[in-house]
């Protein structure tokens, strides 16, 4: 049946984030008038007795959980403990006081991350549980993936409806640019364009460039989130990505001729490159709810470096 969204009331945790403010966008598009988007000053989702009170305050029918404490590669490294509990008790409490205030239905975002590190690639979802994940994002992702596990006992026992979808690498205008905490694109991306800015010949760059990844604009990404909250009710955990993979040496190539940057990379291979590949199957979203991939990634690229530029960037915060 399709969604009435004009009467739906809808939490969406991390709606002021990166993913969040397009998936918010997305839904007003759509009619729904006003999605609550909690603030961390305001509802610690860390607390239970914030989730409770923000619960009885917005009573929502649908929560799009995407709050999430994440990071980079070096991010990881240096948090792992935090990663793990912030994450893990965000999700399960969040999940526990939204039965028990009977909302009909949950929207879980995890993460490419809980893969297992040598997954065959394209990662099906029914490889998820064949290994443990790469060892530098092991704790965010095992913990965001505990959501499924949550999801599907919640399902077995209470009848709860809650989904799970597992999005590659996300990148778009509006991603962080903070160095320290950034993904590999934006990071690619300011180091280009403030090379550029300030005339530097030369720039390094971590690991050995031969790792792969999939990436997805974020625009497509809540698309899909929403798509899924009106069409899907599986209890199958949902891959979300574009299909398609790339070398971290190709995409600073690509990221240098877009940006104008022509000076000399520097690989520095002492510092780990992560999952070796990662590559989703996204047959299973076209199917369960017509989901499909639609911007190209030169386009996605541009709009996002043009983003970075317009907000000033060649600081070392996110603009």
């Amino acid at each position: 049946m399709p969604v009435d969204w004009s009467s739906e009331r809808i939490v969406v945790t991390g709606g002021a984030g990166f993913l969040g403010s397009f998936v918010v966008e997305a839904l007003r598009q759509r009619g729904c008038p006003a999605p609550v988007v909690p603030r961390s000053r305001d509802y610690d989702l860390r607390r239970e007795a914030d989730i409770v009170r923000l619960l009885k305050d917005a009573r929502p029918h649908l929560i799009i959980h995407l709050a999430a404490v994440v990071g980079g590669i070096g991010a990881n490294r240096e948090n792992p403990g935090r990663f793990f509990y912030d994450n893990l008790m965000m999700g399960a409490q969040l999940m526990e006081q939204a039965r028990l205030a009977g909302v009909a239905k949950v929207v879980a975002i995890g993460t490419v991350c809980s893969y297992p590190k040598f997954a065959p690639v394209p990662f099906r979802e029914d490889d998820l549980w064949n290994g443990y994940p790469e060892e530098t994002n092991a704790p965010y992702g095992l913990a965001k993936k505990m959501l499924l596990v949550q999801s599907q006992a919640y399902r077995q026992q209470y009848g709860f409806n809650s989904i799970f979808l597992l999005p590659v690498n996300l990148y778009g205008p509006g991603d962080n640019f903070d160095p320290h905490t950034s993904h590999v694109i934006p990071a690619l991306i300011k180091k280009c364009v403030d090379a550029v800015v300030s005339g530097a010949h030369e720039i390094v760059v971590w690991g050995t460039g031969g790792a792969t990844r999939e990436f997805l604009y974020v625009e497509d990404a809540a698309e899909a989130v929403v798509l899924a909250a009106e069409r899907y009710d599986g209890a199958e955990p949902v891959n979300v990505g574009a299909g398609q993979e790339i070398s971290i040496r190709n995409l600073l190539d690509l990221i240098a001729q877009l940006t104008g940057f022509e000076g000399r990379i520097v690989w520095d291979a002492s510092k780990p490159d992560g999952q070796p590949r990662r590559m989703l199957d996204t047959s299973r979203a076209a199917t369960c709810f017509g989901f499909v991939a639609k911007t190209p990634f030169d386009e996605g690229l541009g709009r996002t470096i043009e983003w970075y530029r317009r907000a000033g960037g060649s600081g070392g915060q996110h603009p």
